[in-house]
């Protein structure tokens, strides 16, 4: 059987007066249970924490975002809605007022992915 998933991805930078363990205590205590409230629908609501690491050829990896977050939808329809809502409306205020703490907002992007995993597994 087929499973197909598709997410919602915002590559975001912290507030640059925040250290990086002030961002993630902030962003796992404070932040994520507030937008778990409006997050109906999602199916999996992901926080991937970016340490850089150099490239030997090419030096520090300076531009990296400080998270990746990932909104899991299985419902296409609803999937559909919600990326229409987040790039078109601004978020309510309480989130709004509250990423201010934490996000540069200017820094936040948004892609999406459409997942497909297959049920069998390569050997090895």
């Amino acid at each position: 059987m087929d499973l197909r998933f598709y997410k919602i991805l915002l590559f975001i930078k912290r507030r640059p007066d925040l250290t990086v363990e002030q961002f993630r205590e902030y962003y796992e205590t404070r932040h994520a249970p507030l937008a778990e409230r409006y997050s109906r629908g999602v199916s999996r609501y992901l926080r991937r924490y970016i340490d850089p690491q150099p490239h030997p050829e090419t030096g520090e990896f300076l531009d990296a975002p400080d998270v990746i977050t990932e909104l899991w939808f299985e419902d296409e329809a609803i999937y559909r809605a919600t990326l229409n809502y987040i790039t078109t409306s601004l978020m309510p205020d309480d989130i709004v007022a509250d990423e201010r703490n934490l996000f540069d907002r200017a820094s936040f992007r948004i892609a999406t992915v459409v997942e497909c995993e297959s049920g069998a597994r390569l050997p090895g």
